[in-house]
């Protein structure tokens, strides 16, 4: 008897080719272990981005400040599953070069497209529509970045920002850059944002609404 296998109508995949690819990312991730450095984030933190996609089937990501890729791979492994894809952003060549490698060994390569450049400039010029956003680049500039894509975030999306600490109930979220963002997205009408403490501290924010 011939046994059909039928392939995810999103993502093109059959389930074998799910296993395959889930077994040779947790091979890596599990290799890597601690050795991720140069700025990338805790696991605990990663797994949050990963199940945020998961959970409302986003598609479209744009993660800035790539570092060498450890976000980037938690990101790309849950948009597999989506059938969505990734554009990461870093400004620095040589850890451009060694996410690059990090994503092909991971197995994700198809799901990712890394650019190296300047944030500052190019997050304005993407076109989107995202629907999900993770900064993680100069804290200083975490509200222009946000103010850049808040017009490309579709309804339901989710922005999220890395290194948000919420000091207090109506807190600032921390200090500089980071605590300025944290007071003016919170202002916003059409955002509800909270901040998850475990890790390296992310900010949550979902657009309920366009204005």
């Amino acid at each position: 008897m011939m046994m059909l296998v039928f392939a995810d109508l999103a993502t093109g995949q059959t389930p074998d080719d799910k296993n395959s690819l889930d077994e040779k990312v947790r091979k890596f991730l599990n290799e890597q272990g601690n050795r991720w450095y140069d700025m990338n984030i805790p696991e605990s933190d990663g797994q949050l981005l990963y199940d945020l996609i998961i959970k409302n089937n986003y598609k479209s990501a744009l993660e800035i400040g790539t570092s060498t890729g450890h976000s980037g791979i938690w990101i790309a492994w849950a948009l597999s599953k989506t059938g969505g894809k990734l554009i990461t952003i870093d400004i620095d060549e040589g850890r451009h070069k060694t996410a690059l490698e990090n994503f092909k060994k991971a197995g994700l390569s198809e799901y990712i497209d890394a650019r190296l450049a300047d944030a500052h400039k190019l997050v304005k010029d993407l076109p989107g529509p995202f629907d999900f956003v993770f900064s993680d680049a100069d804290k200083e500039w975490y509200k222009n970045y946000f103010v850049d894509i808040d017009p490309k975030l579709k309804v339901g999306g989710c922005f999220t920002a890395h290194n948000i600490r919420d000091v207090a109930p109506g807190g600032r979220g921390g200090y500089g850059g980071q605590a300025e963002f944290l007071q003016y997205i919170r202002g916003l009408s059409n955002y509800e944002t909270t901040v998850n403490s475990r890790g390296g501290g992310v900010s949550i924010s979902y657009k309920r609404a366009a204005k």
